[in-house]
């Protein structure tokens, strides 16, 4: 009996190209051409990942950065669909708010911001990007430390929470 071991196997991650580049190199006797890839890996339930990696061509570049961004994984704490609370961060000169929203308001957000929340499975926020750059990376890389920078939202601080609903109602 032979078995076909060729068969690709079906990832459980998600994946989406963010940014692909020419990029060169001067040497004697000319230019060296390759490429750069960056990709988002996400599991749309909490797991998300970057890689960025380079290739001589196109399709060694994204399987690079693919295996990159496997390897930079980690867990965002998610509140339902949305964020436990609110978080600023900045990369480079990119600087990102994002905000948890009521469950139903959607996604407002564009551009490599939305497409690392999406991923990483959040459903229902507001971000920002407040000035700096329009560099796809540098604001992909900024959502990830805000999504890194989030805490767990604890039993307790549900509790106080509760407790100055009830004051507020009094």
């Amino acid at each position: 009996m032979v078995q076909n071991f060729n068969k690709t196997r079906k990832s459980e991650f998600k994946e989406k190209v963010i940014d692909l580049r020419r990029v060169t190199r001067v040497v004697a006797g000319g230019k060296r051409f390759r490429f750069r890839a960056t990709i988002l890996l996400g599991d749309e339930k909490g797991k998300v990942g970057i890689g960025i990696a380079k290739g001589l061509d196109v399709a060694q570049a994204v399987d690079k950065a693919r295996t990159a961004a496997r390897k930079k994984m980690f867990t965002v704490f998610l509140d339902g669909a949305t964020i436990p609370h609110e978080t600023i961060s900045k990369f480079s000169a990119a600087r990102v708010l994002i905000r948890p929203a009521a469950k139903g308001h959607g996604l407002k957000a564009g551009g490599a911001v939305r497409s690392v929340l999406l991923l990483a499975g959040v459903r229902d926020a507001t971000s920002k990007c407040l000035g700096g750059t329009k560099n796809k990376l540098t604001n992909a890389m900024a959502t990830l430390e805000a999504l890194k920078s989030l805490k767990k939202r604890t039993v307790k601080s549900e509790a106080v929470k509760e407790n100055k609903a009830e004051a507020v109602k009094e």
